[in-house]
This record gives structure tokens, C-alpha cells and sequence, in this order.
């Protein structure tokens, strides 16, 4: 592979997953280790990344209002059947009267398209969600202060004291960008810490994640393992990463893709 085939692939695993290891490179590329840093140096020297210890993670953007995350638009369109086979089996542990957090991401969007037919109270720090369930179901909808990031369509606030202060939820609901040993993971420090506010308002924490998130990538752990409750996901999860959930006590729950529906009109 040449050097400029090497930078494309460098950089569009960069943007799938927001960091990359170099061993991984070194698999995918078939190229040496020292050829693969050499190739690091250039890019980050002319801004296109930034080296960390045994790989590299997306340059700081310059522009405002940016997060190093995948475009909720993008998202939708990854797995997409998986994620909804996961999101109705999240809406399952969901009755009537309920109060639950929903934070950002497409598998909780998706959730959110299952709960037509409920009456809870939803707290969500995602537009695309309160816009869902406010035009297609009588949830009540509480959002927290901040800024609207658009892309990622995620509210985050700067401030410690905000709606989600107030707010107490039986159960949490969580998408993330990543799920190992190490715990939850993040690829973004202002989501992390976002997510890590949402979490303080419940005892029970339901991951989201479809079969693709148990790769390593990220580089911020939002929780460890032992704050997760239950792990739902779709049978291609790997045999030993299950294994391993339900051994350090977490419930796991594996659906079927072949088992969607699309949830019925409101």
C-alpha cells in the first residue's frame, strides 16, 4: 500500500472511530510499525491528527460548536437494524408512569420511536429524541439547559446546576461510543462528562450498544463496569465479551435483528 493510500485509510478510521492504535494500522495496512509512526508524524505535523501514546485520536477542531463525534444523521445509518432490534428490547423494561433518562445517540433515538404508546417522564439531553417524543407520544419531555451542539444533536450545559439537578429516574438508557472491560467509553470529554450528570440521577444503568461498540476505540470511561446494571445488545456481540459482562455481574440481553418491526404510527 502507498504512503498516500496509507494516509486515506489513517485518517477515515479516524473518523469512524475518533482513535486509532497502531497495531491496528499495522493490520490494516500490512506496513511496519516504524512506517506507520513515520506516517503519524507527517499528518499530525500538518494538523490532519494528533499522536498519543500507541496510536492517534482526531486533531482539536477550530471551529466552535464541534465535538469530536460522529453526526447523529451519519449515526442513524450504522447498523441501523441492530440498533433497532436493541432499542425495542430497551423499550420492553419500560412501563407507563415510568421516569427515564434517554441520553444522545441513535440507539436511544430509536428507543424513543418504540415508546409512541407510553406515558413517562423522559429526561434527554438529545433535540432529535424530545423532538420525536414531543410530535409522536404523550411522554412528558424534560430537557436540561445548554447549548445545542447541531451535529451530534446533543444539549450540553457548562453549568453543575441545571434541570437534570432535579430530576430523579428509575432507570437510565445509554448509548455509548464504546463498551470494554474498562467500562463505558467516550470519545469526547464534553459528552463524558455530560453523560457522567445524567448518571448521577439514577441508580440502574441500561447500555444501549450493538454488536459493533465492543471494539476498543475512545479514550474516555464515562463508568466502569460495575455501575452497569444491564448490557443490551445483538447476537453478533462477541461470545467472549458477553461472557466476561455476565461474569463481573452485568445482565445481558441479546436480540435478534431478524426480530424488527417498524414501530407503528403514532
Amino acid at each position: 500500500m502507498h504512503e498516500r493510500e496509507r494516509w486515506t485509510l489513517i485518517l477515515s478510521k479516524l473518523r469512524e472511530r475518533g482513535i486509532v492504535r497502531v497495531s491496528d494500522l499495522a493490520q490494516w495496512t500490512g506496513a511496519s510499525v516504524a512506517t506507520l509512526r513515520r506516517d503519524l508524524a507527517k499528518l499530525e505535523d500538518s494538523g490532519q491528527l494528533r499522536r498519543v501514546h500507541g496510536g492517534a485520536e482526531q486533531a482539536e477542531v477550530s471551529g466552535l460548536n464541534e465535538l469530536t463525534a460522529t453526526s447523529f444523521g451519519a449515526s442513524q445509518t450504522i447498523n441501523a437494524i441492530e440498533k433497532q432490534a436493541v432499542a425495542a428490547a430497551a423499550a420492553g423494561l419500560c412501563e407507563d408512569g415510568d421516569s427515564i433518562i434517554l441520553n444522545a445517540g441513535s440507539t436511544t433515538w430509536f428507543m424513543a420511536q418504540c415508546l409512541r404508546q407510553r406515558r413517562m417522564q423522559v429526561l434527554t439531553n438529545s433535540f432529535p429524541i424530545a423532538q420525536e417524543l414531543i410530535a409522536n407520544s404523550g411522554n412528558r419531555v424534560v430537557l436540561p439547559g445548554g447549548e445545542l451542539y447541531r451535529e451530534p444533536g446533543i444539549i450540553l450545559s457548562p453549568f453543575d446546576e441545571d434541570a437534570i439537578q432535579h430530576f430523579a429516574a428509575s432507570k437510565m438508557f445509554m448509548s455509548a461510543y464504546a463498551i470494554t472491560p474498562l467500562g463505558v467509553i467516550e470519545s469526547d470529554p464534553l459528552i463524558a462528562r455530560a453523560e457522567a450528570k445524567l448518571l448521577s440521577r439514577t441508580e440502574r444503568l441500561i447500555v444501549l450498544v450493538d454488536s459493533s461498540k465492543f471494539e476498543a476505540r475512545g479514550n474516555i470511561v464515562v463508568c466502569p463496569l460495575s455501575r452497569v446494571s444491564t448490557v443490551i445488545t445483538d447476537t453478533g456481540a462477541p461470545a467472549q465479551m458477553v461472557e466476561h459482562l455476565r461474569g463481573v455481574g452485568v445482565e445481558v440481553i441479546l436480540t435478534d435483528p431478524r426480530d424488527v418491526k417498524v414501530p407503528a404510527a403514532a
